[in-house]
């Protein structure tokens, strides 16, 4: 049977980094893209970090009852949405998934598959480190959202407190200090699992 590997943190944590070099270190690992309706950022590609989706087609996918899992977040830039969807992507009596996402979306995921097939793997990073991460980020962009950066990064105070961490049953931790050791445990964890 397979598991779906649920790599979680808080923004600017390094998630996408350790997904990509998790992916090439266990290529067997299959994706399970995820949909949203803010606009593709810079260096994003469509159908690798997300499928980028408009309103309409989100309420055609509700209809048709294959949305798993949903969340929206008032943004500066206005609502946007992120959200799975039961889309044909998934075969757990065959294959392993590696993931990004939210701990709410972990929650609904492990509520829709099953407690036995979801593997959390928290990504943790020292606050200071992650604002100055995420700054570094969004001066790259063509055109830097930073009060959007803010709002994430005060968003995940809440959203991945302890409170919350403890109720979802979150108990191992992964620093992401030392980006290679942060790597290899991670990769160990999955092995183990396999």
């Amino acid at each position: 049977m397979g598991k779906i590997f649920y790599i979680m943190g808080k923004s600017s944590s390094g998630k996408d980094s350790i997904f990509k070099e998790v992916k090439k270190r266990i290529p067997e690992l299959n994706d399970i893209v995820l949909y949203t309706t803010r606009p593709i950022r810079e260096g994003e590609r469509e159908g690798v970090e997300y499928h980028f989706v408009d309103e309409e087609r989100l309420v055609r996918m509700e209809e048709k009852g294959c949305v798993i899992e949903q969340r929206a977040y008032n943004t500066k830039c206005g609502i946007w949405k992120y959200f799975t969807a039961d889309d044909g992507q998934v075969n757990l009596a065959e294959k392993h998934y590696l993931v990004i996402g939210t701990l709410e979306s972990y929650e609904a995921m492990k509520g829709y598959y099953g407690t036995d097939f979801l593997v959390p793997l928290y990504v943790e990073v020292e606050d200071g480190l992650r604002l100055s991460r995420a700054l570094e980020r969004e001066r790259k962009q063509a055109q830097p959202k930073y009060e959007e950066m803010c709002r994430r990064f005060l968003a995940d105070s809440f959203d991945f407190s302890e409170e919350n961490l403890e109720k979802a049953g979150i108990e191992k931790r992964f620093e992401n200090v030392d980006f290679e050791r942060c790597v290899q445990e991670i990769q160990f964890a999955i092995k183990s699992q396999m």
